[in-house]
C-alpha cells in the first residue's frame, strides 16, 4: 500500500546526511519531524482500522463455523428421524457455511499479516521519529551555539594582549600630549623662549661659519 511505501522511504532516509547537505539544516530537520508526525498519525489510524477489520473477520468466521456445526447437528437429527432429504439439505447448508468460514479464514490470515506489517511500520517510524527529534534538538542547539560563537568572535579582539598594548601606548601618548599642552598653557612665554634659543643657535652657527671662512682666506 502507498502508505507503507511512504513510511518505508522515510525509514530508509539517512536523516543526518539529508540535514548536513541541506541549505537550511534547521528548517529541513523541523520539516522532517513534521512529515514523520503526519505519517505516524496516518499509520496509527490505519493500524486501528486494520485491527477493527481483523476483529470483524474473526467474528464472521466464527459465525459461519458455528452455522456449519449447527447444520451438521440438524443433518444428524434428520437422519435419526429417517428424513434423508432434509438431512441432505442441512448438509448442503453446512458445506456452504464451512466454505464461507474457510474463506474468512484466508481473509483473516491476510488481514493479520497486514495488521502486523502496519504495527511494525508504526513502531519503526515511532523510533525513527524519536531519533529524528533528538537529532533535530542537537542540531538546533549546535547551530545556535555556533552562531553565538561567531557573533562573539566578530565582536571580540583577535589578540587581546596586542590590543591592550596598543591601547596603553595610545593612552600614554594622549597623556603626554596633554601634559605638554598643560605646560605650555601654564607658561605662555615658554614657547617664545624655545624659539629664541633656536634662533640664537642658528646665529652662532652662522657666525662660526663666517669666522672659519675668513680664517681660511687669511691663511691663503
Amino acid at each position: 500500500m502507498a502508505l507503507l511505501e511512504r513510511v518505508s522511504t522515510l525509514l530508509r532516509a539517512n536523516i543526518n546526511d539529508l540535514i548536513e547537505r541541506a541549505e537550511d539544516p534547521e528548517k529541513l530537520a523541523k520539516q522532517l519531524v513534521l512529515d514523520m508526525e503526519n505519517q505516524l498519525l496516518q499509520v496509527k489510524t490505519q493500524v486501528a482500522i486494520a485491527i477493527a477489520d481483523q476483529h470483524l473477520l474473526q467474528k464472521k468466521r466464527k459465525e459461519h463455523e458455528t452455522a456449519a456445526t449447527e447444520w451438521h447437528r440438524k443433518a444428524e437429527l434428520a437422519v435419526d428421524k429417517g428424513q434423508d432429504d432434509l438431512a441432505r439439505a442441512a448438509l448442503e447448508r453446512a458445506l456452504s457455511s464451512q466454505a464461507l468460514a474457510e474463506g474468512f479464514t484466508q481473509q483473516l490470515e491476510d488481514q493479520t499479516t497486514e495488521t502486523e506489517n502496519l504495527r511494525g511500520a508504526f513502531q519503526r517510524l515511532q523510533q525513527k521519529l524519536t531519533e529524528t527529534r533528538t537529532a533535530t534538538e542537537l542540531l538546533i542547539s549546535r547551530n545556535r551555539r555556533a552562531r553565538a560563537i561567531q557573533k562573539a568572535q566578530s565582536t571580540s579582539v583577535a589578540n587581546p594582549a596586542a590590543t591592550l598594548g596598543r591601547l596603553r601606548t595610545t593612552i600614554q601618548q594622549v597623556e603626554s600630549g596633554n601634559a605638554a599642552q598643560q605646560a605650555l598653557l601654564a607658561d605662555p612665554g615658554l614657547n617664545a623662549r624655545f624659539e629664541s634659543m633656536e634662533r640664537d643657535d642658528k646665529v652662532e652657527a652662522l657666525l662660526a661659519d663666517l669666522k672659519s671662512r675668513q680664517q681660511n682666506r687669511l691663511l691663503q
